[in-house]
């Protein structure tokens, strides 16, 4: 399953960070040269979104994509679904007969637990328009957390094939570049579809957390910009930017 490297995207390989991300915005902020992929045996303080704890035990995914993007940040906003693509067609590429889905915003389900996360993170001077932009992924390949509120799992409890993270990363940046490339050329309308595609819950009843408090509804896709949509009644649907759900 060895995919070849995409060409025009940088590689820095470390034995240890603190967390790819913050890698990411050291090497920006010193001018570091983008498209480049950061990968990590081992990382210390990893974090996920809300800036939760990322275990990430030796032999699973810890890697960023550092790019210097041209687009308006809202705009960029939309390479989360393009990151989860990737991630959940290098999931299936070793594990084929696993139902694999995405759960908005930003997570990779395998059988409805967590098998991978993405974090965006960016900065820049100019208003609304980064100076770089940091797409954080983490997958759980050979080990997967317990003590979590989200049911997780990984490719070695699935009884899958369980890559190197270097052959991980290989799969997950070719698929990556192809994503890339046709949200370049053709926008968000075939990411957005090929998202909906494999969307968990689309259609039913599920639990939204926002900042201030927690709403119920039904799942009816995702708008232009990638914003949920949430049917609360008849008369009502709601538009999310950030949350979680749950089913």
């Amino acid at each position: 399953m060895n995919e070849a490297w995409p060409q025009g995207y940088l590689l820095r390989h470390l034995e240890e960070a603190d967390s790819t991300n913050e890698e990411a915005r050291r090497l920006a902020m010193a001018g570091a040269a983008a498209p480049l992929w950061i990968l990590a045996d081992r990382q210390t303080k990893g974090r996920g979104r809300r800036g939760r704890e990322w275990q990430a035990p030796a032999g699973n995914l810890t890697a960023t994509l550092l790019l210097r993007p041209e687009s308006p940040l809202a705009r960029c906003a939309q390479l989360s679904f393009t990151a989860a693509l990737a991630a959940a067609g290098m999931i299936a590429q070793y594990a084929p007969a696993a139902e694999v889905s995405l759960k908005w915003p930003n997570d990779v389900l395998v059988h409805g637990r967590k098998i991978a996360g993405i974090l965006l993170e960016s900065a820049g001077n100019a208003p609304g328009r980064p100076d770089w932009l940091a797409i954080g992924i983490g997958a759980n390949l050979a080990a997967h957390p317990t003590d979590v509120e989200f049911p997780a799992t990984s490719l070695a409890a699935l009884g899958a094939q369980v890559p190197a993270p270097q052959e991980a990363l290989a799969s997950l940046a070719a698929q990556w570049a192809r994503w890339y490339e046709l949200w370049m050329e053709r926008g968000f309308g075939p990411v957005r579809d090929a998202w909906l595609a494999r969307a968990a819950g689309l259609g039913t009843r599920i639990r939204a957390r926002l900042a201030g408090g927690e709403t119920h509804g039904m799942f009816e896709g995702i708008d232009e910009g990638g914003a949920l949509l949430l049917r609360e009644s008849p008369g009502r649907l709601r538009v999310i930017s950030a949350g979680e759900v749950f089913f």
